[in-house]
């Protein structure tokens, strides 16, 4: 199969510092969050990117920025590519109970399910992020370092596969590649 002219590349963030009581939006990335960004730069330098650009985040830009400054490489933020807006974490501890509000967001997306946006309204701001960020950027592959909610939200739908598997296999971090301008999901990189 020939190579698509262009490429997506989204990736989720690497391992972050974990803080009960502060948003996870806030978090920044942990030691070893930082060396897996070195492997992960070392994976992405195959796709030939021409730009990187990542949510507004910390753990995001933290990890956008050793892959950009690795590959030598510009890179930006762009508003709209945030992880699901769920508040403050209370507690790390009970991954179980988290699991299962991620898995009540997939399974019914119309419905407010926790913190504040719905799995409909967390995808439809996400993918109007992404469409503007090939739109600004319409030559060279592209990577954009963003959240694993939006990116399963985003390829589940794109692929028509099946949310809860494909978001409990993405590793920290982890990266998916789509043909453009189809969206055709190419490959999966679970784990780097």
């Amino acid at each position: 199969m020939a190579r698509p002219e262009r490429q997506l590349v989204l990736v989720r963030h690497a391992l972050p510092e974990f803080v009960v009581g502060l948003p996870a939006s806030e978090w920044q990335l942990s030691g070893e969050g930082r060396q897996r960004c070195q492997r992960l730069a070392d994976r992405l330098a195959a796709y030939d990117l021409a730009t990187v650009i990542t949510s507004t985040e910390p753990k995001a830009v933290e990890t956008g920025q050793i892959v950009a400054d690795a590959l030598h490489l510009p890179l930006e933020t762009a508003p709209g590519l945030h992880e699901h807006e769920r508040g403050v974490v209370t507690s790390t501890g009970d991954q179980a109970a988290f699991r299962a509000q991620v898995r009540r967001l997939f399974e019914r997306p119309d419905e407010l399910i926790f913190g504040a946006e719905t799995a409909n309204q967390a995808h439809a701001r996400f993918a109007t992020a992404v469409a503007a960020a090939i739109e600004q950027h319409p030559h060279g592959n592209l990577a954009i370092v963003t959240h694993g909610t939006v990116i399963t939200l985003f390829i589940a739908r794109a692929a028509g596969l099946d949310p809860v598997p494909f978001w409990k296999s993405l590793g920290l971090p982890a990266f998916a590649v789509l043909s453009l301008p189809d969206l055709h999901l190419l490959e999966v990189i679970e784990n780097v």
